[in-house]
């Protein structure tokens, strides 16, 4: 991805210069989620202590949340709900792994955006496929397509290919309900973060078969199971605290 730690002076200046997203940065820089030992009273001192990579992922989160406002229906809440969900298990995860823990959390973020632009630009056909529900996501793709024209998969490349945003989000957005055995990298990360989710109540559409969290941990490999509590209402509780966080600020 695109960024290094000198673009973080460029980032906090813009912050800085909108009172809505400095509240945000400060607010989480001195929540739980971030722990450190004394206040931090300023946007540089929130910055330089998240890095460029995570203040980004922040602004991101914030942002989204920010731009659906106005119709920010209960359809969209559970979308956003799900992405940020998502996002931070996927983050858990790629600390396991070795992977990019802060690409991971931007990508969770970003990876619905194809439902998000349907759910807001098919707001009745969207309604009903969600009240159709799902067996499996395929299911969902399939309804998608029946009811809508398209996918929220092909809707979120078509969008990544549009606003030109980097390679990697082509994958991360189309490929997510990919079956294991085809996907990699980032999607492999988002695919599992996408089923855990779900069985945590962080989905967006109701599956008549919701997947089994022991199940879905015994299928990670031993870095990422451990990395990941055994009891899902603890992570589920992890990840509902650390949302309502940003639902405040």
């Amino acid at each position: 991805m695109g960024g290094k730690d000198t673009s973080l002076p460029e980032l906090c200046t813009l912050i800085r210069s909108d009172p809505a997203f400095s509240t945000a940065v400060l607010k989480i820089a001195n929540s739980p989620l971030v722990a450190f030992s004394r206040d931090i009273t300023n946007v540089l001192q929130a910055s330089m202590l998240l890095g460029f990579q995570r203040l980004r992922g922040i602004v991101m989160t914030v942002g989204l949340k920010a731009y659906l406002k106005d119709p920010f229906t209960p359809l969209l809440h559970s979308c956003w709900r799900h992405s940020v969900a998502c996002a931070m298990i996927a983050e858990r995860i790629a600390k396991s792994t070795g992977c990019d823990k802060d690409f991971a959390f931007t990508a969770g973020v970003m990876h619905d955006i194809g439902r998000i632009a349907l759910a807001v630009t098919k707001t009745q056909p969207y309604a009903r496929v969600i009240e159709a529900g799902a067996d499996r996501p395929h299911d969902l793709l399939q309804t998608e397509w029946e009811l809508c024209g398209i996918d929220h998969c092909q809707a979120g490349r078509s969008l990544v290919t549009a606003w030109n945003l980097p390679h990697f989000f082509l994958e991360v957005t189309s490929s997510h309900h990919q079956p294991a055995a085809h996907s990699r990298g980032p999607a492999s990360v988002l695919r599992t973060s996408c089923l855990l989710a779900d069985c945590l109540g962080f989905g967006v559409v109701e599956y008549r078969a919701p997947g089994s969290y022991a199940k879905i941990l015994a299928d990670l490999p031993d870095p990422s199971r451990t990395s990941l509590p055994p009891d899902a209402r603890q992570l589920a509780s992890e990840i509902a605290s650390e949302i309502n966080v940003i639902e405040t600020v």
